[in-house]
């Protein structure tokens, strides 16, 4: 999203604000995933005046306007992206925690087969893995 400051934007009912444009903009140049947290921490590098509340907030709104996904990782761990136009899955590192994404055809093939077999019409797939990354698999046992 470009932001051009001659013209007033709305985000829903809401105006574009700097913190939201500066959220955006983090989100954009990371080209990953962030937990709320880690989006704080970037961004109080650029504005100490930014609140967690806030992150969390906008969060909230850009998730309501489709401008980014939450991932559920866990019962309490969320990260956040900036919403493709592609499906995409994740991959989560039970020992280190990175998330590496991929894309499937099988997916897809899936979707298919229950949507006819089941009369079900899929408008989505979310799935992620967790096991071991390569990095992690080649540690030696008992290593941290």
């Amino acid at each position: 999203m470009r932001i051009n400051r001659k013209y007033p934007l709305k985000m829903g009912n809401r105006p574009v604000t700097a913190q939201r444009q500066l959220l955006l903009s983090i989100l954009r140049e990371t080209r990953g995933h962030l937990d709320a947290k880690e989006l704080y921490r970037k961004a109080i590098q650029r504005d100490p005046h930014i609140s967690l509340a806030t992150v969390y907030r906008n969060l909230r709104l850009f998730k309501e306007l489709g401008l980014v996904d939450e991932r559920r990782l866990d019962e309490v761990h969320s990260l956040y992206e900036l919403r493709r136009p592609t499906e995409h899955y994740h991959m989560v590192c039970t020992s280190c925690g990175r998330v590496t994404e991929f894309t499937s055809p099988l997916i897809a093939e899936l979707s298919s087969e229950v949507e006819r077999s089941r009369e079900f019409e899929v408008e989505r797939a979310v799935l992620h893995l967790e096991g071991c990354c390569r990095k992690c698999k080649r540690r030696p046992r008992g290593r941290e």
